[in-house]
């Protein structure tokens, strides 16, 4: 008597592993501008730690309820940012393109209130030369300002390409790159808010 052996194909077993979203030369520059950011909160705590009375009564000046609103602005744009990327998985160009250019507008409004502060400022003779607190000030919110920039514009190449049809629910790298770069700028400010004007 003859017997058989039934072998049912092995079932597939989940690997776990997952990429990172979006481009990975984009995670390369995202954790070297980290690293930098990092660098500068390093030196910027160890000069305070040596200069607190100074640094103390300088930020005092600063106008918190400006970088406040800033502060709601960036975290408000980057839930935009991520219903923009949410609407792409799901096929929508045009709602993906719409949260971006909402991600952008609070961008902007960031810009506008960074200038008025800017001007301020410098309307009442400040200057890096001024002391070093105004120098790290300065220095570090010019230095986002600029990124916030940059990331505005990524955002407006991608909304872009968004509205035309460039991306589709399965082939949308492009939108998760430009989000994993606006999200890495509301961190870094998340970081330095509190860090340059609130932290005694």
């Amino acid at each position: 008597m003859s017997s058989e052996l039934s072998i049912s194909p092995p079932a597939t077993v989940p690997t776990g592993k997952r990429s990172l979203p979006g481009d990975l030369a984009m995670w390369c520059f995202i954790l070297a501008e980290l690293l930098v950011f990092g660098i500068f909160f390093l030196a910027y705590a160890y000069t305070r730690a040596r200069h607190v009375a100074m640094f103390n009564s300088s930020q005092l000046e600063l106008d918190r309820v400006s970088g406040a609103m800033n502060t709601l602005l960036l975290i408000t744009s980057s839930y935009f940012v991520v219903r923009a990327v949410a609407a792409i998985e799901r096929g929508w160009q045009r709602h993906c393109s719409a949260w971006l250019i909402a991600a952008m507008g609070c961008g902007l409004f960031f810009v506008l209130l960074k200038l008025l502060e800017f001007a301020a400022k410098i309307s009442a003779g400040i200057s890096m030369s001024t002391n070093l607190f105004y120098m790290f000030y300065l220095f570090l919110t010019f230095f986002h300002f600029m990124h916030v920039i940059l990331g505005m514009i990524i955002l407006g190449a991608v909304a872009h390409k968004a509205w035309h049809g460039g991306y589709s629910k399965h082939a949308h790298s492009g939108v998760e790159t430009g989000a994993a770069y606006w999200h890495m700028v509301d961190l870094v400010w998340i970081i330095l808010f509190p860090l340059i004007y609130v932290l005694h």
